[in-house]
């Protein structure tokens, strides 16, 4: 599968249990593969962040934070696919492919993605969180330290297994 940064997708349960992390978004509401994830695709990593459909509790928190801290960019309310989602930077996680289920697909069985603006926006915020983080300021709910190494030593391992 050729993973592109600003693309939808669904991650596998195995992922879930092999991370064995409970600051992870849980993968499955009411039946339903849970949540879409953009992702960003760094070299050997991909990055994952959730979306999710709850605007209103988001809205909250979001008035919370500027009012608290004059600004948010943790967590941003924007239209996707024509609906308006909330993508959760502070969720966001790094992953390796074969943890991909699968691309998120539109009605017409084409692979969704976000408009190029939207993408660009959120790789500043994503790239901005990551820099506060190696300043030592973590406004990322989980370890994505200790996920990133076992993704890299999976990956070397299945690198050396061939």
């Amino acid at each position: 599968m050729k993973v592109k940064t600003g693309y939808l997708y669904h991650i596998k349960d195995e992922f879930f249990e092999k991370v064995n992390d409970e600051s992870l978004m849980t993968n499955h509401e009411l039946g339903k593969k849970r949540p879409t994830y953009f992702t960003i695709k760094d070299k050997n990593i991909l990055w994952f962040i959730p979306l999710s459909s709850k605007v209103e509790k988001y809205e909250r928190i979001i008035a919370k934070k500027v009012k608290k801290y004059g600004s948010c960019n943790t967590i941003l309310i924007r239209k996707i696919l024509g609906k308006d989602s909330v993508i959760l930077l502070q969720n966001a996680f790094p992953t390796i492919e074969k943890y991909i289920d699968h691309v998120h697909l539109l009605d017409n069985g084409k692979p969704a993605k976000v408009i190029e603006s939207l993408k660009d926006e959120i790789l500043v915020n994503f790239k901005y969180l990551l820099k506060l983080k190696k300043q030592g300021i973590n406004l990322f709910f989980t370890d994505i330290d200790k996920i990133e190494k076992l993704m890299l030593k999976e990956l070397k391992e299945i690198k050396n297994s061939k």
